[in-house]
């Protein structure tokens, strides 16, 4: 359903005070033909209500004739701000981005982040950004769950689906997404609400089932067949099931780079307002499906890059996969039992 400007106006103004943004600092704003006009105008009136300078920086998209999907994340890594120096420094200059068009996977936005710049991705609709508004408590949250997360050696996920596979940890950090940027250097998504960690290279061993309901993204599609997913050193080295499995296997093939089979982030969520449903009432161009990423006890794992966590892997498939009713261990404490966060009703 429709949100008025007022309401979203009000969740900008939280977003920004959780923010720390103070009067007379710089705010960019980074938008492409997909941005959404309502989030944008309500943006900028919120900056400027802040005392806050707002600035547009509107850049052509690419990728277009190269991706085959419209949704932002089917190919990463390259961006408009490849090569595009002027825009990177206006960027760098600024005391928060907020990234409207989507720059995940890019140099740029590493180079952005260790210069101590702040971006916040906003690219969800509007009634998902004014449902899910970050709080303190969703940082408490999240923080108190990457405390046990970065003391843990090994992650281990099963399922009654016949999931079973080991990570070891510890080589990577932690990404911590609680929905603002409240010091230098940091990037985060509104909405958001999980943890995540890559798992030491080479060490994904065993197999990964998906059940009906599972979710794949990019494609916005509810799994209705099981896929099974054999893990071997870090990779997946075969994907088995009927169509859509082989349907995953030829859109990641066609990509062409071997990398794109490499596992990725693993970890789970901890937002109590995402929910799995949500995702099949959007057309699959609304969004890019941060409920699913994000809904409390999931077990979200993917593939292909790395390098947003110090690595090097820069390849341009990225795929997300939630799923439900999974157990993750951390050493030998659950802290998602059965799709259910554990200690929690």
């Amino acid at each position: 359903m429709p949100v008025s400007d007022f309401e979203l106006v009000q969740s900008w103004r939280q977003v920004l005070d959780l923010c720390n943004l103070q009067s007379g600092q710089s705010v960019t704003i980074l938008t492409s033909i997909g941005t959404n006009a309502q989030t944008l105008r309500c943006a900028i009136l919120a900056v400027q209500e802040k005392g806050a300078i707002a600035n547009r920086l509107d850049l052509q998209p690419t990728n277009g004739g190269t991706s085959l999907s419209r949704d932002p994340l089917a190919y990463v890594g390259t961006t408009p701000l490849t090569g595009n120096r002027a825009a990177v420094e206006m960027l760098k200059a600024s005391d928060l981005v907020l990234d409207l068009m989507t720059l995940l996977f890019s140099a740029e936005q590493h180079e952005i982040l260790d210069a101590g710049g702040r971006i916040l991705l906003v690219v969800e609709p509007p009634d998902v950004l004014v449902r899910m508004t970050p709080t303190v408590e969703d940082r408490t949250r999240v923080l108190e769950n990457s405390a046990r997360l970065k003391a843990a050696k090994v992650m281990k996920v099963t399922s009654a689906a016949g999931t079973d596979a080991t990570f070891a940890l510890g080589e990577y950090p932690i990404l911590e997404e609680y929905g603002f940027v409240d010091k230098p250097g940091r990037w985060d998504h509104w909405p958001s609400g999980f943890l995540a960690t890559w798992a030491n290279e080479g060490s994904a061993e065993g197999k990964i089932v998906l059940a009906p309901g599972d979710i794949l993204l990019p494609q916005k599609s509810y799994v209705t067949a099981p896929i099974t997913c054999h893990l071997e050193k870090g990779y997946v080295r075969a994907i088995e099931g009927g169509f859509e499995a082989d349907h995953l296997r030829d859109y990641m093939e066609s990509f062409h780079d071997p990398e794109v089979f490499a596992v990725s982030h693993i970890g789970w969520g901890l937002q109590n307002r995402a929910h799995w449903s949500v995702m099949g009432f959007y057309d699959r161009e609304a969004s890019i499906g941060m409920d699913p990423r994000a809904c409390a006890g999931n077990f979200l794992w993917s593939t292909g890059p790395n390098n947003e966590a110090g690595g090097d892997r820069d390849t341009a498939c990225h795929i997300d996969i939630p799923m439900r009713d999974c157990t993750v261990m951390l050493d030998d404490e659950a802290v998602v039992r059965n799709g259910k966060l554990v200690g929690e009703s």
